[in-house]
């Protein structure tokens, strides 16, 4: 840091890259909020020991080595930071004020700050998480693709695996018989699915990572996406590590079949009459859950896909470019594919339905397959799907999503007084600040209720 930067920074009001922070009794949490808003949109310097309008008011020097410390620590707790960071909070004394100060660059990923998105406007940094459409925009500005659709060249016929279209034909046959696809030759296929396509921008064509991923051998597959894998895991006796595993690695076509022959081989079926028919509730649970974790993953990340059975639970994970932040509740979801040429192919074989039809066949048969319960669908960065199995998960479940009757007093204050403040509940109920704030967490999930810092008020859904 030169004289002459520090001298320009601090000679201006606030800007978009650009936060003056008075930090007097330490690190104040809304220093990394704006961390977090200028990781996500162009980066930018954060001064402490300094007021609004750029006054440079210094900090305690007893206090620097502390809240350099606490500052790296946070950036690197998972809980607070995600993903975490490493930056270098430096020193600098200006006009015999001490200061900190501490560039953050852009990042390529989108950057949350205690579970929240916060994205930088002017002066100031917005919390995001509940905007669709700026979570949309923010996201589009990190990737201007979607990544299925990215081409390889130098992919032929002979790297793939033709012989499924065999498997592919008699799947569609049993799905509808006069599909046009039935008379298509396999080059016509490739090109009806999107799988084959031609970039008229650069002029390169060839097959893209969606038609390798459903139809390449296993080595090309390595090649072109080495972090593709679903880690399957049977986990029951033997808690610590695993009874039996399956990593798959292979094309989603027979991917689909080997994840649907695990779930088969370590769940009780239960039958149920459907249109008359007595039919598998287990398989069309599998069948969805399954489905999600090969179409509607993101193919960019290594994270690697999990399908893990408990005890009581079924459980997957599955890195994702979200559009909302939370539980996906029946009523309320909006669908959109993460990767609209899988899907589609997907759709077309009969491995999945129309769009957004999985979450509603999810909340439809869990409660007849485990006596009762619900499944749970939270869509962050990880997707997470849980599955109660049995009466005793669903009955878990249930205590879970249930308020203590100190959280329902709590709720009920909220809804009663949405500028309440963490003081007025700590006073009500003699309890400290952290407990508060456990309560809270537990009302959030519960509710959907959240506090909005903007506007300083309760938000209920």
């Amino acid at each position: 840091m030169t004289k002459e930067l520090m001298h320009e920074l601090l000679s201006k009001d606030e800007k978009i890259t650009v936060e003056y922070k008075a930090c007097q009794n330490g690190i104040q949490e809304d220093v990394y909020e704006t961390v977090c808003s200028f990781s996500n949109r162009y980066g930018g310097y954060i001064i402490m020991g300094v007021k609004d309008g750029g006054k440079p008011i210094g900090l305690n020097p007893s206090m620097i080595k502390d809240m350099k410390k606490n500052f790296v620590n946070q950036l690197n707790n998972p809980a607070k930071m995600s993903p975490t960071l490493y930056l270098s909070i430096e020193e600098y004394e200006y006009e015999e004020k001490l200061l900190l100060w501490v560039y953050v660059p852009p990042t390529s990923t989108v950057e949350k700050c205690s579970n929240r998105i916060y994205d930088r406007n002017e002066d100031g940094d917005m919390d995001i998480t509940d905007s669709p459409l700026q979570l949309q925009n923010l996201y589009t500005r990190k990737s201007n693709t979607y990544v299925e659709r990215k081409i390889f060249p130098y992919v032929t016929k002979d790297d793939l695996r033709m012989e499924l279209f065999d498997k592919v034909r008699n799947l569609i046959k049993s799905k509808n018989p006069n599909h046009e696809w039935l008379k298509l030759s396999d080059d016509e296929i490739f090109r009806s699915a999107g799988l084959w396509e031609k970039d008229f921008s650069s002029g390169v064509q060839g097959f893209n990572l969606a038609g390798v991923l459903l139809f390449g051998k296993d080595d090309v597959i390595k090649s072109c996406c080495p972090g593709y894998i679903t880690d399957a895991i049977y986990r029951v006796n033997n808690v610590d590590r695993y009874d039996d595993r399956l990593k798959v690695t292979t094309n989603l076509i027979d991917a689909y079949d080997q994840l649907t022959d695990f779930v088969a081989k370590h769940t009780d079926d239960r039958f149920y009459l459907i249109d008359n028919v007595n039919t598998s509730v287990r398989d069309l649970i599998s069948r969805e859950v399954i489905g999600n974790i090969l179409v509607h993953r993101d193919y960019s990340s290594a994270f690697p896909a999990k399908l893990i059975i408990e005890k009581d639970w079924l459980k997957t994970e599955n890195w994702c470019i979200p559009r909302k932040h939370g539980n996906i509740m029946q009523d309320e979801f909006q669908p959109y594919p993460k990767n609209p040429i899988i899907q589609s192919f997907f759709a077309n074989i009969g491995r999945t339905d129309t769009l957004g039809s999985g979450v509603r066949n999810l909340y439809k048969y869990t409660p007849i397959y485990s006596d009762g319960g619900k499944p749970e669908l939270f869509e962050d960065d990880v997707f997470k799907i849980v599955i109660p199995l049995n009466e005793t998960a669903a009955k878990e479940a249930e205590e879970k999503k249930t308020l203590s009757e100190r959280q329902q007093k709590i709720y009920n204050m909220i809804c009663d007084n949405k500028y309440l403040t963490v003081e007025q509940v700590m006073s009500e109920f003699d309890i400290s600040r952290a407990t508060v704030f456990r309560e809270y967490a537990k009302i959030k999930v519960v509710t959907g209720a959240f506090y909005d810092k903007a506007d300083g008020i309760w938000k209920l859904k």
